[in-house]
Formats: structure tokens, sequence, C-alpha cells
């Protein structure tokens, strides 16, 4: 069984309506594979579509986290976040925090990122991720 995590990116696309994506998403589910959310992503959404006070989109998003359990942080995450700021510091590519934790928490829970922010990612020692917009 696969473990995918879905980024930020991901779920936007898929409050747009890409089709494909959802597609592809459920066919992962039906081979058994496992698709998460993580609470950053969530966070990330919900605050995007609270400030714009699209209750549509909430609504559409809250049907898509149903379909997905929901990954929470905890302190060994945040020890693994740390160490990835300070590799990513030292080889002057800070990122966004939000993006270093989303990365922690696949690491630590051996999930495969799903994303289409590859610029972000790529210098996360460890962390392996696939983008399935580009495909």
């Amino acid at each position: 069984m696969k473990k995918y995590c879905l980024d930020t990116n991901i779920i936007s696309y898929l409050l747009k309506g890409n089709n494909i994506l959802y597609d592809k998403l459920k066919k992962e589910i039906n081979k058994g594979n496992r698709i998460i959310i993580n609470v950053i992503t969530y966070y990330e959404i919900l605050r995007g579509l609270l400030s714009i006070k699209n209750q549509k989109k909430i609504e559409v998003f809250k049907e898509i986290c149903n379909e997905f359990d929901i990954i929470e942080i905890n302190k060994d995450t945040f020890e693994i976040s740390a160490n990835i700021y300070v590799n990513l510091k030292e080889k002057g590519r800070i990122i966004e925090d939000a993006d270093i934790f989303i990365g922690a928490i696949c690491i630590e829970n051996d999930f495969i990122l799903i994303t289409n922010n590859e610029s972000h990612f790529q210098y996360i020692d460890n962390l392996i991720y696939e983008n399935w917009i580009d495909v």
C-alpha cells in the first residue's frame, strides 16, 4: 500500500474542478492506497476561503476533506521541521514554514507528497514527492 499526502496546491486544483486529478485520486484509493490531507494544508485552504468569504467553496472543501483522513502534527513533527529548516538554511534555500511542516509530516509518516510545487520541496532531504499535475 502506498501512502500519499496532498499538498495545498493539489487541494486548490480539486476546488477548481480538476476532474482528471480527482479521478486519479479515486483510482489510487480503489487500489487500496491511502490518501491524506494534513492539518497545515487544511489550515491554508480554510484560511484562504474564509478570507474571500466563499461559503460554497468552503462547503466543497469540507466535502473533499470527508473523503480523506486528516493527519495532525506532534512534537516529533516539529523536531523534524526544525532540522529541515537548519538544513535548508545551510544550503541557502529557505522556504515557507508551512511547506517545511508539510514535508516533515510526510517524512515522519512515510507519505509520498503529491504537489505541483516541486521548486520548494526538491531541497528537502528524504522527502519523496510526485507531481500529478504535469503528467
